[in-house]
């Protein structure tokens, strides 16, 4: 069995290198180690690669997450974006999120938060680049910005949205990603029912604290234990065709 999570903040990974060997041990062969900001970027660009084990390599993708804008830095973040983008497999974790606390009354912050993501689209659809995207609160605007840049490879990830949303973000050939969540979260299982598995891929978010656990790779295992039991498949057939929707989205051979 072969595993891809594909979408992890490794920089914050606790005893990083004794979590890549367990993924590599419940057949994890792939992690997305996704920036966040400036610093989260260098650190993804320059450091992942020297947590390589066995059969199991770490990708890099570039970000600008909607929390993390700082009006200042912007410009030098995009333009090392730029620079680096031949390297990377996505740009992520970008996108919008309007329930953040200082955002929600903001209409200003929120406009700050579209002009960023706005640039990061057309940064993927010039480079034929997937993109990662971080929606809450925003969700059709998540999916028009994205329709509208005719950015070809999307992944709204941890999908928890409306049914509306939902559709026509699956209309356009993207798609969401599963979690550890999806084995008690309301919102995010019902996502997961009503999209087909052809576009469906596995993440942990890492290290985000699932039931009171801080998530590590290795758990890609309970979304995908999650997903089969939702889906009534077989764990082996949702791993093959999730970890084959993950090699087609990001190029991994």
């Amino acid at each position: 069995m072969e595993l891809i999570d594909t979408h992890v903040h490794l920089e914050d990974v606790e005893n990083l290198g004794d979590a890549i060997k367990r993924a590599a041990e419940v057949g994890v062969i792939a992690v997305i180690a996704v920036g966040s900001d400036y610093d989260s970027n260098l650190w993804v660009m320059y450091e992942v690669r020297k947590y390589d084990v066995g059969k199991l390599r770490i990708y890099p993708a570039l970000g600008l997450h909607p929390w993390n804008l700082d009006a200042a830095r912007i410009e030098t973040t995009i333009e090392f974006i730029k620079n680096n983008i031949e390297k990377v497999v996505a740009l992520g974790e970008v996108g919008l999120d309007y329930w953040y606390k200082n955002v929600r009354k903001d209409e200003n912050e929120k406009e700050l938060q579209r002009k960023a993501f706005r640039r990061i689209l057309d940064i993927a659809r010039e480079n034929d680049k997937p993109v990662s995207i971080h929606n809450r609160g925003a969700w059709m605007d998540c999916v028009n910005m994205t329709i509208e840049a005719n950015v070809k490879k999307a992944v709204f990830h941890w999908f928890t949205g409306p049914d509306d949303a939902l559709k026509k973000l699956l209309e356009h050939g993207y798609y969401i990603s599963a979690t550890p969540a999806a084995a008690y979260s309301k919102e995010h299982r019902r996502a997961i029912l009503n999209t087909p598995l052809e576009n469906i891929i596995l993440e942990t978010d890492s290290p985000v604290v699932y039931s009171g656990e801080a998530s590590e790779p290795a758990h890609v295992v309970k979304a995908l234990k999650s997903v089969a039991e939702l889906k009534g498949e077989s764990i082996s057939v949702v791993a093959e065709k999730t970890t084959e929707n993950a090699k087609r989205i990001f190029k991994i051979n």
